[in-house]
Order: C-alpha cells, then sequence, then structure tokens
C-alpha cells in the first residue's frame, strides 16, 4: 500500500467550494526542498476567510488550508535541516498558493522554514502560532519606534481574539501598563489573568469621530482597522506609534492626517506573510523569553484535523477567544 497521510483540502467548481478530509501521498504535495511531518497547526482569522470562501484568500484550487504549522523535517535536500529538525512556518503564501498546514505531511522551500527554539516545543509554537509572532511583531515595531514600558500605556484592540491575546501577554510581562479594547465585556477577567490594567468598550472605538480627539495612549497594537484604527490614532498622544497588523473591521481608513502632522504619530505597518527571515528570528527569539508560557497555555483550545471546519465560522463571527491549536497528529 502506498505511503498515504490525511489532508483537509478545498476544492472549488463554478459558485461553491468544498473542504473534505482526504488521504494523499507525496506526489500530490507542491514544490519544495524539505518534507515535513505535520504535528501542530493552529487557527486564524485567516484561515476562516479561506476556508469559508467569503474573502478570496485561496488563488490556486485545489488547496490545503491552514496558513502556518510546527512539525519535525522527515527528508531535506537542503543541509541547513536535517532529519529529526523541529521547524515552523508561518505564511510565506501557506494556504493561499501553496498547500498549507491542514495536512500531516507537507514539502516546501528551506528558505521558508525556521527552526525552534529548544525551549519552545511544537504545541507551544502553534499556540503562538501566526497571530501571536504577529503580535510579536507588532511589539517590536512599537520597541523600534521608541517606545518603552515608562512611555505610558498601551492600548490593544480585538483584546479577546488571537493577536490580542498574546499582545496582551507579551506587553505585561514586559511591564507595560496595557488598556485592552473588546466587544466581550464578558471576558473581562479572561483579559485581566493575561496582564490588562484596564478594560473597555470597543464600541467607544468603533464609530465616526473627531480627527483629533483627548490622547489616551502612547502606543497601541490594532488587528481591526477601520474606523477602529482612525479612533485609536486619533486618541494616541503626542510622539507614540501605533503597530497594524489586521482587519477585522474592514480594509477601509477614513482619516486626516491632523495626528501625525500636530501629533507626530507614527503607523507602522506589520506583514507577517512575507517578513524578511531576520525579522522572523528576531520575533521567535524575543517569543522564547518574553512570552508567559503559563499564561499562553490559558489561552489555547485545542481541536483535530476533523473539528476545524467547525471554527471557521465562529472566528469570523469574533466568537473565538484566545487560541485554537489544531493536533494534526
Amino acid at each position: 500500500m502506498a505511503d498515504t497521510f490525511r489532508a483537509l483540502r478545498i476544492e472549488k467548481n463554478e459558485d461553491s467550494q468544498t473542504m473534505n478530509l482526504i488521504d494523499l501521498s507525496e506526489s500530490d504535495l507542491m514544490e519544495g526542498n524539505v518534507v515535513v511531518d505535520i504535528s501542530h497547526s493552529t487557527l486564524n482569522y485567516k484561515d476562516g476567510l479561506a476556508m469559508t470562501g467569503s474573502s478570496p484568500i485561496v488563488r490556486t484550487f485545489p488547496m490545503i488550508p491552514g496558513i502556518d504549522f510546527s512539525g519535525t523535517v522527515r527528508s531535506s535536500e537542503d543541509t541547513k535541516f536535517s532529519k529529526g529538525d523541529r521547524v515552523v512556518l508561518n505564511g510565506y503564501g501557506l494556504s493561499e498558493s501553496h498547500f498549507g498546514g491542514y495536512s500531516e505531511r507537507a514539502r516546501v522551500k528551506s528558505d521558508h522554514l525556521l527552526k525552534l527554539p529548544e525551549n519552545i516545543s511544537n504545541k507551544q509554537a502553534m499556540a503562538i502560532g501566526t497571530a501571536g509572532y504577529t503580535a510579536m511583531l507588532c511589539v517590536l515595531g512599537l520597541e523600534d519606534s521608541g517606545i518603552q514600558p515608562e512611555s505610558g500605556e498601551v492600548l490593544v484592540t480585538g483584546a479577546s481574539g488571537g493577536v490580542g491575546s498574546v499582545a496582551i501577554s507579551i506587553l505585561s510581562s514586559l511591564g507595560y501598563s496595557v488598556v485592552a479594547s473588546t466587544g466581550r465585556l464578558s471576558e473581562s477577567d479572561y483579559l485581566t489573568g493575561l496582564g490588562a490594567k484596564l478594560i473597555i468598550d470597543r464600541n467607544e472605538l468603533s464609530e465616526p469621530s473627531r480627527p483629533l480627539g483627548k490622547e489616551r495612549w502612547i502606543a497601541a497594537v490594532d488587528s481591526v482597522g477601520s474606523q477602529t484604527l482612525v479612533n485609536v490614532i486619533a486618541q494616541t498622544q503626542y510622539g507614540g506609534a501605533v503597530s497594524a497588523c489586521g482587519l477585522a473591521q474592514g480594509m477601509d481608513l477614513p482619516l486626516t492626517v491632523l495626528p501625525f502632522i500636530l501629533r507626530g504619530i507614527s503607523l507602522v505597518g506589520i506583514d507577517s506573510v512575507m517578513a524578511p527571515m531576520n525579522k522572523r528570528e528576531r520575533a521567535w527569539s524575543r517569543l522564547s523569553t518574553d512570552l508567559d508560557m503559563k499564561k499562553l497555555n490559558e489561552m489555547v483550545v485545542e481541536t483535530t484535523l476533523e473539528e476545524v471546519p467547525t471554527f471557521a465560522e465562529a472566528i469570523l463571527a469574533g466568537q473565538v477567544r484566545g487560541r485554537v491549536v489544531v493536533n494534526i497528529s
């Protein structure tokens, strides 16, 4: 019998897409010079978009979704990697143009793989996932803009989601005073447990308001976009910075230049998909030292390859708290 493995595959016809758990062989995989046995993947907002077809994330069909994975090298044509190396891959077109992490095996380019720090397990790597790695990139963006714990309060929007949860944990561990904005005030105890000092209702930030508001925080991590990001910027203190990494509310940005030319605000764009390897290595190195793994564990819900499609609609509806780890193996 041929060596087969399971994968969740999306197929598309003229007017709809379907998703099924199927058996594949290595010859079915896409190009690459490293084969990885995947142990874990995760669920991100972008995965929800891909699996439901509600946004044109997938560019090539059929497609295995899952924008990230962790696992162990099975074979490598590149001497940088050896059989048994523990690796992680975030982005680089996974689930868009290259088969993603919802599979027991993957073939990928060695230039896209990163060896995991020794103190981060494969499961922890996906508890962090692209959301947590993006959160770390956001924190680094603020640091590179001169923001320090003593600078003032830092706002985190979309606080109950994956990026928000990890950002709060990292920032609080580093000594920042964190303000968490959420649409689910019932999660206040959860957010306080992660380290948030103050919880505010997202409605304070989601509606149109003045181009410049009262100065409230020195910096922010925003995964919401649209009018929320406009209001976050409008209420950022003089010389502050905002890391922007998401569009849960929308991709529009109806703002004025006033916060930039009157208060010297910096808007830091955060891209996790095609970030160069030196940024990735810096982010994962910092995650290995600055993220409280006990707090990380408290954010995690674990599921399986069979069950992950049931989370797709929920994450788009904002009903998923923290991080969903998909146990592939």
